[in-house]
């Protein structure tokens, strides 16, 4: 499931000089008759600019697509391994047929025909249809039997084949999600504990027995056709109510702030151990793009670091004002709208639960819009990346990386802030609502409390992103591959003699036949495309089920299920779609995540803060902990025989008399009319106020003031553990960083010789 089967043990050879039956890239175009045309001369000025570098172009010809299979020259790999040897932060260590496939793709994308146009913007002007690496057959195939399959579910994944296949990059990917996958089968088993231990108090608690007997008269819940309602019809929201609202939630939203800190500490020593046995300890990116270049053009100019506190200042606008604020607002006015339409329909049961209908509403209307968000997001930061002008690409994938995250941060997590700590305590009170454009009245939280609501937009959000965002990733490139075969001819059998020398295990100077390279060219080509940011997709898509599973977790103990259960299908899932759906992803060397893992460390701070203000905030925890010790039966220690919590609910309401001016001129007088046709005077709203003048009371200035103590004590009482966790919890394990030295030890000697 997340552990892996074996590690990266083995010794890697040097790589070949070539790579004697597939070539290293494929170039598609459409056939062109006409030679006279543009796009066939800057076609053929491109391939003659390869060809310039030494590159081996073949081209084959099928019907209407014309295939140029690429291969560099053996000169190239030596000048890359010697540029290796000499650079500080480089060392030679990769599997022998992924490392020609990345410089070629280097040198393809920075070769420029004479206008000045590169490969990415021929392909923009379809001069070229596509680009892609080759996949192996006999790899894939053992890949499929070992990983890419369904039946794989609960085992080990080959992290050491896949990165022989695919790169160190995609194999730290599924290590990374292994690792997470695995590591929260602590938190799911206590988030079922904490909501079994809920269970195990509904029928018996006092609160909800005060609900569910009350005869207390509520107030409106809206304007004009919302008539008072009995506090007994919520019976069931206060049961729900208290399975994520109890004692329990407390130390679990603890638990799992301390949790991420582990979860990353003891990924930095599995991913540790794994980095030092592939030889990329000190790899750096951006060093191996310098070499790149230079092996590409010896006469290179490097480029600068540049950085433009006005173009930064810019995107911080954007991203700030157009989209976080926008959306939240928009969120919101669309609740407090669907409320109130719902409220007056003819439908009686929507009529009844118009608040309960508005934030399921509210929550599909949100998840809406993070589907087209998303895509709205992608195609800003690609264009706020050309505007800031990166250095290399690796800065690149780096700002683009953070710009999405933020993007996509706020697009979920507008909707739930706006739930989590200002629904139903900006909204005023009977005779002083609060009202949008003066006219529609802001939402009330449930006198059982506004953590139901979280819960819900949670629970909505995440389901439906999980399980529709699963289906469609995979049917998706099913479809489109199976739309393809029909769109082309059937291939032919891979004659026998090209069968023999693909199947062979000694390849040197073999070649196939024209046939046969077409027929493995057009199985790839059929595949469903991908680009240097298709990897960042499936990252991003776990670190924001990373941050539900911990940022709000104290409203849903069950989050960790739910992302354990996907993350044992999406493995699979990815696997699957990369081997078999997907062209190959051309393999690229790190020896980390990159900035993820400093966005994982700001989401385990930030899930601190949020948690300590859910429970301090947002929960009914502290006016609970107040009533108990301080206006309770139990309050001067001399009740026995009676529970502590009784009379809470009636002590957390205040009460409005028709016979108050703002009052009467607030609700009209068939509004106070109860469902059994008696009128009446009063009603009660949630809220500690004096019922004379509608002032605070002392004891909402009380429990205001232990709401941010308990806030400031949680927090730095979980900081404090966080850091004992992070120091107590090496980064390395000891093995690794002796294995180092030797290594390193080793190498120095060896030139020394």
């Amino acid at each position: 499931m997340g552990v892996v089967r074996e590690n990266g043990n083995e010794q890697t050879p040097l790589p070949p000089v070539q790579t004697p039956l597939s070539y290293d890239y494929i170039l598609v175009a459409k056939t062109i008759e006409n030679q006279e045309r543009e796009a066939f001369k800057k076609q053929t000025e491109y391939i003659e600019e390869l060809k310039k570098k030494n590159i081996k172009v073949t081209k084959i010809i099928d019907d209407d697509l014309v295939f140029y299979g690429i291969q560099a020259p053996k000169e190239i790999f030596e000048k890359y391994r010697y540029l290796l040897k000499v650079s500080d932060a480089c060392n030679w260590s990769s599997d022998q047929n992924v490392v020609p496939i990345r410089i070629v793709h280097f040198i393809l994308n920075h070769t420029p025909i004479r206008s000045g146009e590169s490969l990415r913007d021929l392909m923009k002007m379809k001069v070229f249809e596509a680009k892609f690496c080759l996949h192996e057959k006999k790899k894939q195939k053992e890949l499929k039997k070992s990983w890419a399959r369904w039946t794989a579910c609960l085992q080990g994944q080959p992290i050491t084949a896949v990165r022989n296949y695919f790169g160190e990059k995609v194999a730290l990917y599924y290590l990374w999600l292994g690792w997470y996958t695995y590591l929260l089968i602590p938190p799911a088993l206590i988030g079922v504990i904490v909501f079994l231990y809920g269970l195990a108090f509904f029928n018996s608690s006092p609160l909800i027995k005060e609900v569910c007997e009350a005869d207390t008269v509520m107030c409106p819940l809206c304007d004009n056709k919302c008539k008072v309602w009995q506090l007994s019809d919520t019976c069931t929201y206060a049961k729900v109510s208290l399975l994520f609202d109890n004692n329990g939630t407390v130390l679990f939203a603890m638990f799992m702030a301390v949790w991420a800190t582990l979860f990353l500490e003891f990924w930095k020593r599995h991913r540790a151990s794994f980095v030092c046995e592939w030889k990329v300890s000190d790899w750096c990116e951006e060093e191996e793009e310098l070499i790149l270049e230079i092996v590409n053009n010896a006469n290179c100019e490097p480029k600068q670091y540049k950085h433009s506190y006005l173009r930064s200042t810019l995107v911080l606008i954007c991203v700030t004002i157009l989209v976080i604020i926008g959306l939240t607002h928009a969120l919101v006015v669309f609740r407090v709208i669907a409320a109130v339409l719902l409220a007056q329909g003819s439908w009686e049961f929507l009529s009844d639960h118009s608040n309960s209908g508005a934030m399921m509403l509210g929550a599909v209307l949100h998840y809406l819009i993070i589907t087209v968000m998303t895509r709205v997001c992608r195609f800003l930061n690609f264009h706020l990346c050309f505007f800031l002008k990166t250095r290399s690409f690796a800065t690149t994938e780096k700002s683009f990386t953070v710009k999405m995250f933020t993007f996509q941060f706020f697009t979920y997590f507008s909707s739930l802030f706006y739930v989590a700590f200002f629904l139903g305590r900006i909204n005023g009170h009977p005779g002083g609502y609060v009202r949008i454009a003066g006219k529609w009245r802001l939402e009330e939280c449930h006198p059982s409390g506004c953590l139901t609501d979280l819960f819900i937009q949670m629970a909505i959000i995440m389901v439906l992103k999980q399980t529709i965002s699963n289906v469609f990733e995979f049917t998706g490139p099913w479809f489109c591959r199976w739309v393809k075969r029909r769109r082309t001819q059937k291939l032919q059998r891979k004659c026998a003699h090209c069968y023999l020398k693909d199947e062979s295990e000694a390849r040197h100077g073999a070649e196939l036949c024209d046939n046969c390279k077409l027929r493995d060219w057009l199985s790839n080509y059929r595949l469903n495309d991908v680009d240097s940011f298709s990897l960042f997709n499936e990252f991003l898509e776990m670190v924001i089920q990373f941050s539900f599973t911990t940022i709000f977790v104290a409203a849903f103990p069950l989050a960790p299920l739910l992302a354990l259960i996907n993350n044992v299908i999406e493995i699979r899932l990815d696997a699957i779609k990369m081997v078999t759906l997907e062209r190959r992803l051309v393999p690229k060397k790190t020896n980390d995540i990159g900035v993820w893992i400093d966005v994982l460390e700001a989401i385990g701070v930030l899930a601190v803060i949020a948690n300590g203000l859910v429970i301090g905030v947002s929960s009914d925890f502290i006016p609970r902990l107040v009533y108990r010790y301080r206006y309770g039966p139990c309050a001067n220690g001399t009740a026995a025989d009676i529970d502590c919590m009784v009379g809470y609910v009636n002590n957390s309401l205040s009460i409005a008399r028709m016979s108050d001016e703002n009052i009467f001129n607030e609700f009209s007088p068939k509004q106070m009319v109860t469902p059994s046709g008696l009128n009446v005077s009063y009603c009660s709203y949630k809220d500690y106020r004096s019922n004379e003048d509608y002032s605070l009371t002392p004891q909402f200035w009380l429990i205001l003031a232990v709401r941010f103590a308990f806030v400031i004590l949680f927090e730095h009482v979980v900081v404090i553990c966080k850091f004992v966790a992070a120091w107590f919890v090496p980064s390395a394990p000891m093995q690794v960083k002796n294995d180092r030295l030797f290594d390193k030890l080793n190498r120095l000697k060896e030139e020394l010789r």
